[in-house]
């Protein structure tokens, strides 16, 4: 199974005619996402890959049932892009875009929260649900399906982290991109209890990095799970104060240390990796007992 999206969810893409929408539409259709409509005001009636453009997302849940929606809209524009889709009723929202002005994002995620519809981001790579569906910029190559689920805040650490498992043979159920600033729309603990009531995934993988205290709410949640976990943590060497790539991670106050999520993480009966390559190997040990 998968979490959130799958082969049946039918997919809407924000942005289709830009540089990066269209780039990103022809990946996700290799891919096999089934991607039924797209947005670029002024150019509906044309068709991008042999799928309709609309002007407005009204118009194409007009004539399409659209499930999920994938931005790729302009940071300025990015906001009204994310209100269009959940006003219209789509339930699920990926925004990959970065730079958007943290009110902006406040705004997304609280409407989201008002009309009960799940937003991925912003400033994410996507998700995948690893054979079935696609929706953002992650490299094909690296998902195939298979047992483990996986939730992260950094993009290219998942890459590295996922492209190793499916090395060594084992495959992904969903991979989820939290998004890397500081407000977003999932936390780790709302990917992890998906994961926990998915009865296809087996093992959970928690890429985290410094700053903030998602990874410490998280290992609240994962105390009582019946489902193992393996985490990395990045930023074991970030000085204090400086910010490493991610507006979220940030050490301010002495809160959100490499020690300290590590600390949480143990104690709440997960497995750290010190280093990248390792997760394959302890999640291939750990399934190899189930």
């Amino acid at each position: 199974m998968a979490i959130i999206i799958d082969e049946t969810t039918n997919v809407l893409v924000q942005g289709i005619t830009g540089k990066q929408g269209l780039f990103h539409t022809r990946q996700m259709l290799e891919y096999g996402t089934k991607i039924v409509a797209g947005i670029s005001p002024g150019k509906g009636g044309t068709r991008v890959e042999g799928i309709p453009v609309y002007d407005s997302v009204r118009a194409a849940c007009e004539d399409h049932k659209i499930d999920a929606s994938v931005i790729f809209i302009p940071a300025s524009l990015a906001k009204d892009a994310a209100l269009e889709s959940l006003e219209a009723g789509i339930k699920a929202v990926v925004v990959v875009t970065e730079h958007i002005p943290v009110h902006d994002e406040m705004a997304i995620v609280a409407y989201a929260k008002r009309v009960k519809a799940v937003v991925i981001g912003p400033n994410t790579f996507g998700i995948v649900s690893s054979g079935k569906c696609k929706m953002g910029i992650p490299p094909n190559q690296f998902f195939i399906s298979g047992p483990v689920g996986v939730v992260a805040r950094s993009g290219t650490l998942t890459y590295e982290i996922v492209g190793n498992l499916t090395a060594k043979g084992i495959g992904q159920s969903t991979v989820v991109g939290l998004g890397g600033d500081r407000v977003v729309g999932l936390s780790f603990t709302d990917v992890l209890e998906k994961f926990e009531q998915d009865p296809e995934t087996k093992a959970v993988v928690l890429i985290g990095e410094i700053g903030g205290s998602a990874e410490e709410e998280a290992a609240k949640y994962i105390r009582g799970m019946t489902k193992p976990v393996i985490a990395y943590i990045a930023g074991k060497s970030a000085p204090p104060g400086k910010r490493m790539g991610h507006a979220g991670a940030i050490i301010e106050r002495g809160n959100g240390t490499y020690q300290g999520k590590v600390k949480a993480l143990t104690l709440a009966g997960a497995r750290v990796a010190e280093l990248p390559f390792q997760v394959p190997e302890i999640v291939q040990e750990i399934l190899s007992k189930k």
